[in-house]
């Protein structure tokens, strides 16, 4: 059986909103379930879907945490 993860940061997607909404969430076992339907002829209920929340404390990426990457990369373009 396929397993799906999806791993997004819990920032959500509008300002001040702590994680995915139901119905992002919702909207992403729908359509990463139907891909594997349409691509690969995988049944929707042979399909799991999970969806990992990381807080943005917990990854990184050019060697320091997210949030100071993204600060640092403002104040130069900015």
């Amino acid at each position: 059986m396929p397993i799906v993860t999806i791993q997004v940061t819990r920032e959500g997607t509008t300002p001040g909103a702590a994680s995915l909404t139901a119905e992002e969430k919702a909207a992403l076992i729908k359509g990463s379930s139907q891909l594997l339907l349409d691509v690969l002829g995988k049944p929707l209920d042979s399909t799991f879907v999970v969806i990992e929340e990381v807080d943005t404390d917990n990854w990184g990426w050019g060697g320091l945490p997210a949030l100071e990457f993204r600060r640092r990369r403002a104040a130069q373009t900015g």
